[in-house]
C-alpha cells in the first residue's frame, strides 16, 4: 500500500508537470521539417532558448464567421518571460476602455489630455510636438505605443488607468495570471503605485479633472523568478547572482494571444471576455497595429532608424526586409533583457490568407542580464523569420472551403 501510494503520487505529480506544457508534434513537424542547421539548434534547446510558440488556423464559414484551430509548441505559463513592451497591449485596451466611461463628462480619446506630477519620481506633460495640435491625447499615446513601441507613451497611459483598475480590469476577463506593476522609467514599488493627477480639455480650464490614485491591490509575489547567472543593477553595478523578476510585469503569452484575438475578432468571443470598445477604436486600432512608420505623418519618424519592418519580428525584422504591400501584421511586439516577443495577426489580401502566430525567445548566452549584450541580431530575429516564413508557406499552399473575406 505504501509503495502504491507513493507511486501514485509521484504520477500525479509527473502528469500535472506535463500538463503545464502545451505542445503539438504537428507543427513541431511543420517547423523542422525545413528548418536551417541554426533553427534546428534553438529547437534541439528549449530549455535555454525559453521559446514558446501558439499558431492559430483560421477557416470561415459560407457566412465569413471564424473558427479558430490553435496549436503550440512548448507553450508553459509556469515559465516565466520578460514581456517587456507586450503590456503596452493590455494598457492600451484598457485605457480605450476607460475613457469610454467618461462620454458623459464630454471627453474621449481625441480630447486633449494633460499629465501633471503628483507624487514622487512623477513628472508632467503639457504639450506633445509629435501630433498635429500639439497636444497630448489617449488616441496619439496608442498611435506612438502601436508604430515604434513608445515607452513614454506606455507610462502615460498606465498613469491614465491606474495601477488598481489597469489589473482589475485584466483579471474580471479572466487574465488572472496578467500582472502590470510598472512604468518604463527608474521608480520605486511605492512610487508605482501611485498614478498621476490628469487634466482633460485644456489645462489652465480643464472640462474633467482625474484625481490622483493611489492602487491598494496585493500582488502575489510568492514565486520567486530569478533568471541568468549575474546582472548589473541600476547603477550599473555586476551582481554575480541571478535577476530577480519576482516583481516585475508579467504576461503569459496565451494571454497576449487570446487579448490580441478579442480585438480583431470580437464577436467570436464572449461579452465578458472582450474589451469594450467602438467601432472607431476598432478602426484605430487595426491602422495603428498594422501602419508602417513610414506611412505616419504624425508622428513623423526618421525611417532609417524606424523602419517599416522595426517592430514586425515574424518574417520581416531579421535583415530589415521591405513589406511587400499586399501583406499586413497587425501586432504587438516586446524586447528586453534578452527576451524577444511578437503577437501578430498576418494578412496576405493577394492571397485571402490569415492566421494568427505568437512567440517568445530568450537569447542570452553569457547569462548576464543588463549588459546590452544579447543575440537579438544572430539569433533571436532569425528565429522568428524562418517559423513565420514556414506557417506563411503553409498557410499559401492550405485548401480553404471558403475564401476570407477581409474587407474589414
Amino acid at each position: 500500500m505504501k509503495t502504491f501510494f507513493f507511486t501514485t503520487i509521484f504520477f500525479l505529480m509527473e502528469m500535472n508537470l506535463l500538463a503545464q506544457v502545451k505542445h503539438d508534434a504537428w507543427l513541431e513537424r511543420l517547423i523542422r521539417d525545413k528548418a536551417s542547421p541554426q533553427l534546428l539548434n534553438v529547437l534541439n534547446q528549449p530549455d535555454s532558448f525559453r521559446y514558446q510558440i501558439i499558431y492559430t488556423k483560421i477557416d470561415r464559414d459560407k457566412n465569413n464567421n471564424p473558427s479558430f484551430t490553435n496549436y503550440y509548441l512548448n507553450v508553459d505559463e509556469s515559465r516565466y518571460f520578460n514581456p517587456a513592451s507586450m503590456v503596452k497591449l493590455p494598457t492600451a485596451l484598457a485605457a480605450l476602455e476607460k475613457i469610454n466611461t467618461l462620454k458623459s463628462r464630454g471627453i474621449d480619446k481625441y480630447t486633449p489630455m494633460f499629465t501633471d506630477s503628483s507624487f514622487s519620481g512623477q513628472t508632467e506633460v503639457q504639450a506633445d510636438s509629435t501630433s498635429a495640435n500639439r497636444v497630448p491625447s489617449i488616441e496619439h499615446y496608442i498611435k506612438k505605443i502601436f508604430l515604434v513601441s513608445d515607452n513614454d507613451a506606455y507610462n502615460r497611459l498606465y498613469e491614465f488607468c491606474g495601477q488598481q483598475f489597469l489589473n482589475e480590469s485584466l483579471w474580471k476577463k479572466g487574465y488572472k495570471d496578467v500582472r502590470i506593476t510598472r512604468r518604463f522609467v527608474k521608480m520605486t514599488e511605492q512610487e508605482n503605485r501611485h498614478t498621476n493627477q490628469i487634466r482633460f480639455g485644456s489645462y489652465i480650464t480643464p472640462t474633467y479633472i482625474q484625481p490622483p490614485a493611489e492602487s491598494l491591490l496585493q500582488f502575489d509575489f510568492s514565486k520567486k523568478v530569478l533568471i541568468g547567472n549575474a546582472h548589473y543593477d541600476r547603477d550599473e553595478n555586476l551582481l554575480n547572482e541571478p535577476m530577480d523578476f519576482t516583481k516585475h510585469n508579467h504576461a503569459p503569452l496565451e494571454d497576449l494571444h487570446q487579448m490580441m484575438q478579442t480585438v480583431l475578432f470580437p464577436k467570436a468571443f464572449d461579452k465578458r471576455k472582450r474589451f469594450q470598445l467602438s467601432q472607431d477604436d476598432y478602426s484605430r486600432l487595426y491602422q495603428y497595429m498594422s501602419e508602417k512608420p513610414s506611412e505616419s505623418r504624425f508622428p513623423q519618424y526618421d525611417t532609417s532608424k524606424y523602419f517599416d519592418s522595426y517592430t514586425k519580428f515574424f518574417f520581416f525584422r531579421s535583415g530589415k526586409q521591405q513589406i511587400p504591400d499586399h501583406i499586413r501584421a497587425f501586432n504587438k511586439t516586446g524586447w528586453s533583457y534578452g527576451f524577444l516577443t511578437d503577437v501578430c495577426y498576418i494578412v496576405d489580401f493577394k492571397n485571402k490568407v490569415e492566421f494568427m502566430l505568437s512567440g517568445n525567445i530568450y537569447v542570452n548566452s553569457d547569462g548576464i542580464l543588463n549588459d546590452d549584450k544579447y543575440e537579438y541580431e544572430t539569433i533571436g530575429y532569425p528565429f522568428f523569420e524562418e517559423v513565420g516564413e514556414t506557417i506563411y508557406n503553409y498557410e499559401l499552399n492550405r485548401k480553404r472551403r471558403f475564401k476570407p473575406d477581409l474587407s474589414k
